[in-house]
């Protein structure tokens, strides 16, 4: 039985990039939510969470809305690349980003806040800056918690299917990712692929979470 698995290895490098942004953006606004007080705090961090609730289709609809060639970003993004963002393996980056980047920010905001202030205080005496403390007191001191929810958060960009099928399709060779490709082998009654393809990326998704509940204290993840 010949495999392609083209929709592997484009569902790994999915993941590292939505693992990328989301920590880039994820460690920005857990920063906010732990240590900062604002007006809208409560509504901001309800908003991060929504994805997690939300059913795939109603976050895949939000998506094309807002990336599709009519809307002001779809032109904006086409007009710089040159094409559209829905249906490329760009749009299954941003579909898993936005599943992933709750679980990141949920869980980084929990490792910051878990971190002792005693150290911030001291250094904050010896005249640090808030940004200073933060990149080389804190995030140090959290760095096992925040790679373990890296780690849980790519596995959950590897897992994506309902937004991704929603804004990037199912195109073989292109946008097909491992998720997708399951769904399609199913429906093709090819069983033997479907197998194969499952217990792939089972056995990826067990060896990430090992590696999650290596680096992260008994209390991060339950």
């Amino acid at each position: 039985m010949a495999i392609d698995w083209f929709p592997l290895w484009l569902s790994l490098r999915v993941a590292a990039l939505s693992t990328a942004f989301a920590i880039v953006f994820g460690l920005w606004v857990a920063y906010l939510l732990a240590f900062r007080a604002f007006r809208g705090k409560e509504v901001v961090d309800a908003m991060v969470a929504l994805p997690l609730v939300l059913p795939p289709t109603v976050l895949g609809y939000y998506l094309l809305v807002v990336l599709g060639r009519t809307s002001p970003f779809g032109k904006f993004y086409e007009w710089i690349t040159g094409s559209p963002l829905v249906f490329t393996w760009q749009a299954a980056v941003v579909a898993a980003l936005f599943h992933s980047f709750p679980l990141l920010v949920k869980s980084t905001r929990a490792a910051l806040e878990s971190v002792d202030t005693s150290y911030a205080r001291a250094a904050r005496s010896l005249g640090a800056s808030e940004w200073r403390i933060f990149t080389r007191v804190t995030v140090p001191l959290a760095r096992r918690s925040i790679l373990a929810a890296a780690a849980i958060a790519f596995a959950r960009s590897l897992g994506d299917f309902g937004v991704t099928i929603m804004i990037a399709g199912n195109i073989p060779g292109r946008t097909q990712t491992l998720a997708v490709a399951i769904y399609d082998a199913v429906e093709s009654g090819n069983g033997a692929l479907a197998r194969v393809m499952v217990l792939v990326i089972s056995a990826i998704a067990l060896l990430i979470l090992w590696v999650a509940n290596r680096l992260a204290p008994r209390h991060l993840f339950g």
